[in-house]
């Protein structure tokens, strides 16, 4: 048995830990680490967690010939290497973006064969049986990226790709434009005004009413998909209709781990929603939310009419929980209707799995 011990001990630690678990049954995990003054759990699971001060101050010893992987925001990753040092650890493995997408996939693939369903990304899809048969025609394919007037610049520019366009979202709370000519989410119908509860959400509120391709997308500034150049001409030959990014494993579950860090009456608000006006979705999503995985941010590229029956579903159920709700005084916390959208994104798309073909694609983080 390899003893190993994860630097870190919230829920990017966490789902490192059951992602390297499952891969690698001969690994352990001995111990959390954690040298912040954030609440952290005493443990996780049966697994202990430490602050590397108490370890000092009580002066007990970890077996430092075991490798300790570092499961937190790359920023830390320099001080946390420097600190094993020093208590003398030599094996450091900081999980980076690449090591996260291999992990998560590998994991992925391991867990979709267990339930007898394929997991397929659209970068696997040309190597597929019978691609290449290209139709004829032109379908129109944008992704819009969306950025806000209060985001911080990138530290390394990105070079935005001839698919895709920034819209700015919230443009209806400021006279600031990122530049001249931006596309804004605030012309025609539109709930730009409510951008600092909804987040990108008032962009996709605007895609739905107004834009005009045959396939539209949705992405962060800081956070693009990872397509083929031929995205648009793959998902036409192979019938896709919807691109959500790689699933993220959770813990202890997708609802749990929502109420653990938000407020947890508004997800009970959006269960109560649902149980009361879609008792067949209330029931399934039950199930659904008791899994681990699920899609983050908001990302997606759709086809025209399922992003319509996807609007139309969701802002109706984000609209009864914000009445309820209302506005919080904590700024991260009062963007709860874009948290539960992602989960709500998800479980839309898994409960209609046959009705639409999904696909997932890798996503990057931008500095």
């Amino acid at each position: 048995m390899q003893k190993i011990y994860i630097f870190g001990a919230h829920s990017r630690a966490q789902t490192l830990a059951v992602y390297l678990e499952s891969l690698y049954p001969e690994m352990r995990v001995e111990a959390f680490l954690y040298d912040n003054e954030e609440q952290n759990p005493e443990k996780i699971g049966e697994v202990p967690v430490f602050s590397v001060d108490f370890l000092a101050d009580e002066h007990r010893e970890l077996s430092t010939e075991c490798p300790v992987y570092i499961g937190t925001r790359g920023i830390y990753h320099g001080r946390i290497t420097g600190t094993l040092r020093k208590m003398g650890f030599e094996e450091m493995i900081p999980v980076t973006p690449e090591l996260d997408r291999r992990l998560r996939n590998t994991y992925l693939e391991k867990y979709f064969a267990s339930v007898g369903r394929e997991f397929l990304k659209i970068d696997m899809l040309e190597e597929a049986e019978g691609f290449g048969d290209k139709k004829e025609g032109h379908t129109a394919g944008r992704i819009y990226v969306v950025q806000s007037a209060l985001d911080k610049p990138l530290e390394q520019e990105y070079k935005l790709a001839d698919y895709e366009r920034v819209i700015q979202a919230g443009a209806g709370l400021t006279d600031v434009r990122l530049y001249p000519g931006v596309l804004t989410d605030d012309a025609g119908e539109n709930i730009s005004a409510k951008n600092r509860q909804y987040c990108e959400l008032t962009a996709m509120y605007w895609l739905w009413k107004h834009a005009g391709e045959d396939i539209v997308g949705l992405v962060h500034y800081r956070r693009h998909f990872i397509l083929p150049d031929n995205w648009v001409q793959v998902m036409e030959d192979c019938g896709i209709d919807v691109i959500l990014p790689t699933p993220l494993h959770v813990a202890p579950s997708v609802a749990e781990n929502y109420k653990n860090r938000h407020d947890a009456a508004d997800w009970e608000l959006m269960m109560r929603y649902m149980k009361e006006h879609s008792p067949e979705d209330y029931q399934e999503a039950e199930e659904f939310f008791e899994g681990n995985l699920y899609s983050p941010c908001n990302m997606f590229i759709m086809r025209r009419h399922v992003l319509d029956e996807f609007c139309e579903w969701l802002f109706p159920v984000l609209e009864a929980v914000e009445a309820y709700s209302g506005q919080k005084e904590d700024c991260y916390q009062n963007r709860y209707p874009g948290f539960l959208s992602e989960r709500l994104m998800t479980f839309y798309f898994e409960k209609n799995r046959n009705k639409y073909k999904l696909v997932y694609a890798d996503k990057n983080f931008c500095m």
